[in-house]
């Protein structure tokens, strides 16, 4: 397996540690901001909307994907390390390995099984 490997242990490791504490803030964030009170707002601040992705496959882009849809184009490597991706609050295009989201996808999904 090389080290830049979409699935290289490394980076895995390191994915899964940063993704701990990115955890923790956005719990303490969260909290935060559900105990918010906005005078004369009607929002209910503790619903979140699901994450939609969209992808370019075969130099088109594709979706949105909720993260099970992207979570099966990547066991079925149509989605893949050099995939561009964006999510909402994304500023550009990105390769899917520089994105923590999809990285969350990638560690819950088996790699390919290759005998």
């Amino acid at each position: 397996m090389e080290e830049n490997d979409f699935y290289s242990i490394n980076k895995l490791v390191e994915f899964g540690l940063g993704i701990s504490v990115a955890k923790q803030m956005v719990e303490h964030m969260n909290q935060s901001i559900n105990q918010m009170q906005v005078p004369g707002s009607m929002n209910d601040m503790s619903k979140s909307k699901s994450e939609l992705i969209y992808v370019i496959i075969n130099g088109k882009q594709a979706g949105p994907f909720s993260e099970p849809e992207l979570s099966r184009l990547i066991h079925e490597q149509q989605v893949t390390n050099n995939s561009y991706v964006w999510t909402p609050g994304m500023s550009n295009w990105d390769l899917a390995q520089n994105v923590p989201s999809i990285l969350k996808l990638v560690l819950l999904s088996p790699p390919p099984f290759n005998p």
